[in-house]
């Protein structure tokens, strides 16, 4: 993946570090609810079952999954939220 999407801007950013399912798809939830339409989010968590509950979360309410990415137990995810 480009080094280039570590510098990738987002409006927001979700630290889900910790938690455990289903606690950082219902922050996401709710840290998308709060983003502007368009607006990036940038989720943070260690969650392995996070690889498969935000994208589906993404593709049931029509956000678009800009790049999921993990290393040594960190799951990263750029979200842009769906416009109205």
């Amino acid at each position: 993946m480009p080094d280039s999407l570590e510098s990738l801007s987002a409006d927001a950013v979700l630290d889900a570090t910790g938690l455990n399912c289903p606690e950082p798809v219902m922050m996401l939830h709710q840290k998308v609810r709060d983003l502007h339409a368009g607006g990036v989010l940038k989720v943070i968590a260690t969650d392995p079952s996070t690889q498969r509950d935000i994208p589906k979360f993404c593709v049931f309410l029509g956000h678009e999954l800009l790049e999921q990415r993990s290393a040594e137990g960190v799951y990263l995810y750029w979200i842009r939220k769906k416009l109205d």
